[in-house]
Parts: structure tokens; C-alpha cells; sequence
């Protein structure tokens, strides 16, 4: 049983990274649906999603699911489909982006800790 270290600061990144992965999901499923009739790209407010988890990591709340919405004021093809895939694109390489910080800053809290750890044991 390994041990546990938690900080605001990690919960709050765990946080962010969740909703890194929930951005990049709703965007593999618009791309999948891309020839599907009638679909409606979905998406999230990725700020306001993290106002919310850092209310919640502050007040000690559990993560809730995210708020999913249809995406307004795109062009949709004569079927129906609104999916643009340079919009995708970009909105996938947001995500991933996203991801790849937030793992480099979880990565530096926990040394900060360990360091931290080692410090306080000399």
C-alpha cells in the first residue's frame, strides 16, 4: 500500500486534468460522428467547468459530472450535422495541450513535496 500526497494544489490539478480528458472525449465523439445525420456537436465550458472544480476542491466537494452543451452558431450541412473537423482539430490539440500542463505542473507539486519530505527528515 503505497502512500498518499495530497495537496490544494495536487486536488486542484487532478481536477483540471479530469476536465482536460472530459474536453478531449467530447471532441473524439463529434469527430466520430462527423458523418452521422442530424448530429449536433457537443462541448463544455472549459472555464466555467474550472471555476466549479476549484469552488469544490475548496469547499471540499466531490467532482461532479461535467455540464455537457450543444455547440451554438455552427454551420450545419444540408444533413443536419454541424461537426467541423479543422474545429475538432483544434479543439483536440487544446485538449491535449491542456493535458500535457496540467501532468508537467502535477509533476512539480509532487516533487515540491517530496522535497519537502526530505527536507523535514534531515
Amino acid at each position: 500500500m503505497g502512500m498518499e500526497i495530497e495537496t490544494r494544489l495536487s486536488d486542484q490539478l487532478a481536477r483540471y486534468l479530469d476536465l482536460a480528458t472530459s474536453q478531449a472525449k467530447l471532441t473524439a465523439a463529434n469527430m466520430a460522428n462527423i458523418d452521422t445525420p442530424g448530429y449536433r456537436a457537443v462541448g463544455m465550458d472549459f472555464e466555467a467547468e474550472m471555476r466549479e472544480a476549484m469552488d469544490g476542491v475548496d469547499r471540499g466537494r466531490p467532482p461532479r459530472p461535467v455540464h455537457i452543451k450543444a455547440e451554438d452558431g455552427l454551420v450545419a450541412r444540408p444533413d443536419g450535422n454541424n461537426v467541423s473537423m479543422d474545429r475538432e482539430g483544434l479543439n483536440l490539440a487544446e485538449a491535449q495541450l491542456q493535458f500535457k500542463t496540467g501532468v508537467a505542473l502535477l509533476r512539480q507539486e509532487y516533487q515540491r513535496v517530496l522535497d519537502a519530505i526530505r527536507a523535514d527528515s534531515k
